[in-house]
């Protein structure tokens, strides 16, 4: 008998919160971005309420023109270790780019984090998105790969990473004080990969971990992502428009998983949702308000400028009809541009309409009333399968996520929907995801016959 579906519950920790004016609420701490116990308080927090996995994006230049959070950020890898040591069961994310990384160092690194945080780890493979071209500049490059290329690399980044993570069968220490035997030999793998993009000998000097491998997020739409995400991927995050856009897009990646001999329940779609959850449904649209009210119309632009193109929204009264915008040929996150030009072509959009429109931080919908109107709508979006589950981009912190879980996270236990403890100490315990075998040991057994 098949284990009942449940709610997949991620925690988007950004400094003082998504909403692009957080910063400046009376409650935020406005250098909450690279406080540490900031960090470890709202993981704690999340741990209180039974989540699946609390995550960590990052960004590899200063872009003017974006969330004024990411100016002034910590490397993710390192800030999830901090956060591991502080918590038991939560899973720990952390981004970490393709495009300007080795695959030796990032397998390594997140190797390293799952044996510290024994077994909680997950990479958020991303092949970086620059409207400004500026991460290439930083990295020796004069400008950022186009799209396609990026995802090409990706490709191989990623077997080069999961072959290193294998370098090693889990039994291979012995530890044998009276013989003397550290290691078996016979249980110590080479890669010997050789691609397009990279050529890596191995092993990697560090053991299998507790759950195997660190677990695989992903968060490309477009076709190469959504191929790269059927293959590899194991938590997929995306953001629709709406319900229908997002029932569509789950039933088309789900039904790609059977090319590369996946089951549906290998990987979990999470929908970002930014929730606003207050006693009655007045108080919750105060909370809303207070936010909104903070907002610089040109500021709250720059952020929608990151995802349109790099486009200069300055020059616009705020009143220009925003199908009059000239935007740029985009080289960066293609589904998101793509969904955002077909609104404004469809609606009578204002340039000054446009972050509150896009972004959930900033949008009055389904997710911002009471504690019941918003699991109501969770528990729409799960059980119509547009999700499996939800990264939380909770729009002020420590707030909303301190009431979401006091207030919303009971409901959903009570109709059965979200675990009411942890089963599992691994990551891959709590989202239902099996240890994968050891591709040498799997080699190994079908040679013998076994």
């Amino acid at each position: 008998m098949s284990q009942k579906r449940q709610i997949k519950l991620a925690a988007y920790l950004i400094g003082t919160g998504m909403h692009v004016a957080s910063w400046r609420h009376p409650n935020a701490n406005p250098n909450a971005s690279i406080d540490v116990k900031a960090f470890q308080k709202l993981a704690q927090i999340a741990e209180k309420g039974k989540f699946d996995v609390a995550f960590v994006a990052d960004s590899l230049a200063i872009n003017h023109e974006s969330h004024p959070q990411i100016l002034n950020r910590f490397d993710p890898t390192v800030l999830i270790t901090a956060i591991a040591a502080v918590t038991e069961k939560i899973g720990v994310g952390a981004t970490a780019s393709t495009t300007y990384s080795e695959p030796y160092v990032l397998a390594r690194q997140f190797a390293s984090v799952d044996h510290i945080s024994n077994g909680r780890a997950a990479w958020n493979l991303v092949t970086t998105s620059d409207a400004t071209g500026e991460t290439a500049l930083n990295f020796t490059r004069n400008a950022h790969w186009e799209h396609d290329q990026r995802y090409e690399r990706a490709e191989e980044f990623v077997d080069v990473v999961q072959g290193l993570w294998d370098s090693w069968e889990d039994d291979a220490f012995l530890y044998n004080k009276e013989t003397g035997g550290f290691y078996d030999k016979d249980k110590l793998h080479e890669i010997h990969y050789n691609g397009k993009y990279f050529s890596v000998k191995g092993p990697l000097n560090i053991a299998r971990s507790k759950q195997g491998q660190p677990v695989i997020v992903q968060a490309g739409a477009s076709e190469p992502g959504q191929r790269l995400a059927s293959r590899v991927a194991e938590v997929v995050f995306v953001h629709w428009d709406n319900i229908e856009e997002a029932k569509s897009y789950y039933k088309k990646l789900k039904s790609q998983l059977k090319d590369f001999g996946r089951g549906e329940d290998e990987l979990h779609i999470l929908h970002g949702i930014s929730p606003i959850v207050g006693e009655t449904e007045e108080i919750a649209l105060q909370k809303y308000q207070t936010l909104q009210n903070l907002i610089d119309p040109y500021e709250s632009l720059k952020f929608v400028s990151g995802y349109m193109g790099n486009v200069d929204f300055s020059k616009y009264d705020l009143d220009t009809p925003a199908r009059e915008v000239e935007f740029p040929v985009v080289n960066s996150i293609q589904s998101h541009f793509n969904e955002m030009k077909k609104i404004i072509d469809e609606e009578d959009l204002k340039v000054g309409d446009l972050y509150n429109r896009f972004f959930g931080p900033g949008r009055r919908d389904a997710f911002v009333g009471t504690p019941t109107q918003v699991a109501d709508e969770i528990e729409k979006w799960f059980v119509e399968r547009a999700a499996d589950g939800f990264m939380l981009q909770f729009p002020l912190y420590p707030n909303d996520l301190e009431d979401f879980v006091k207030l919303v996270v009971p409901i959903l236990q009570e109709r059965g929907l979200f675990r009411l403890d942890y089963e599992g100490d691994t990551l891959r315990d709590h989202l239902g995801l099996k240890k994968p075998e050891n591709r040498f040991t799997r080699d190994k057994l079908t040679t013998h016959g076994k």
